[in-house]
């Protein structure tokens, strides 16, 4: 399967104003308590390709945190994932579901666009809710991998993936993703929020936009619903990109239960909730 298609042209000039380029060479990025780490700098184009001796090593992606600063404008991005053991879980009765449909009813109900970061195992154990996602206009879909292991170690304790599948497991990942929508917006996002420059490295041949975020909700294990609430309406600036999940069971089980106060306040607040793809156009 190909990689996705490029962004138009325009696009790609405001976007060069807003990515963050990769820290210096095996500087990690694994987002401790999935909080985002700062660039210290942005980078008006991708960064040039490296060379050491004859060989030349593919250009580093940049990486979007956020977009413009200047409008009340934000957007609500919810990652799925599925590992084996999570599977496992599922087969032997232990969690009943990894798919919060109660969160997707409320966004649905509230009329929120968002954007949705799914993992083709999560997509294949849970097709139907896929479909639902990919017909409503208010969603689009990107990748967050195929298997949800780690692109850089550690990670919250998952299982590692080889430098050499890496750019395979993202071009799964999309082929799985094709199956439901023609157009799944050209978005990636590490399992996990973990990466180093090796890892963008090697999806760098697959022409994704890596996406990260400036604003976490902690609702990834998250055990208290104010909390997540007030970290999100606490943090939310413009422009800013807020995680939150949809895989429910033991990994994200009050995300339901904080999004009526997260949508309502930052609504209060006067922000626009918008998909990435509308936050990142060109105005």
């Amino acid at each position: 399967m190909g990689s996705l298609p490029r962004i138009a042209a325009p696009l790609a000039v405001v976007l060069a104003a807003l990515l963050v380029p990769a820290g210096c060479s095996g500087e990690s990025r694994d987002a401790a308590r999935l909080q985002p780490q700062r660039a210290g700098r942005t980078s008006s184009s991708m960064a040039a390709p490296t060379t050491i001796g004859p060989t030349a090593l593919p250009s580093i992606p940049a990486v979007i945190e956020h977009g413009s600063r200047d409008r009340p404008e934000v957007a609500l991005t919810f990652d799925s994932n599925l590992t084996d053991a999570m599977i496992h879980e599922l087969d032997t009765g232990k969690v009943a579901s990894f798919a919060n449909l109660d969160a997707i009813a409320l966004l649905e109900r509230e009329h929120v666009d968002a954007s949705f970061f799914l993992s083709g195992k999560w997509i294949e154990r849970y097709p139907d809710v896929t479909r639902r996602l990919a017909a409503n206009p208010h969603f689009e879909l990107g990748s967050h991998s195929y298997a949800h292991r780690a692109f850089k170690l550690p990670c919250y304790g998952l299982g590692g993936l080889p430098v050499t599948e890496m750019a395979a497991d993202v071009e799964r990942s999309e082929q799985v993703l094709r199956h439901f929508t023609e157009r799944p917006v050209p978005y990636f996002r590490f399992p996990g929020g973990c990466y180093n420059d090796t890892a963008l490295r090697a999806v760098a041949p697959t022409g994704v936009i890596v996406i990260q975020y400036d604003v976490a909700s902690g609702d990834a294990f998250g055990t208290s619903v104010p909390a997540i609430v007030r970290e999100v309406l606490t943090h939310t600036r413009n422009g800013s990109i807020v995680v939150l999940h949809i895989t429910d069971g033991n990994t994200a089980p009050l995300t339901a239960q904080a999004l009526p106060e997260i949508i309502s306040g930052l609504r209060a607040r006067g922000f626009r909730l918008l998909k990435l793809s509308e936050l990142l156009a060109p105005r």
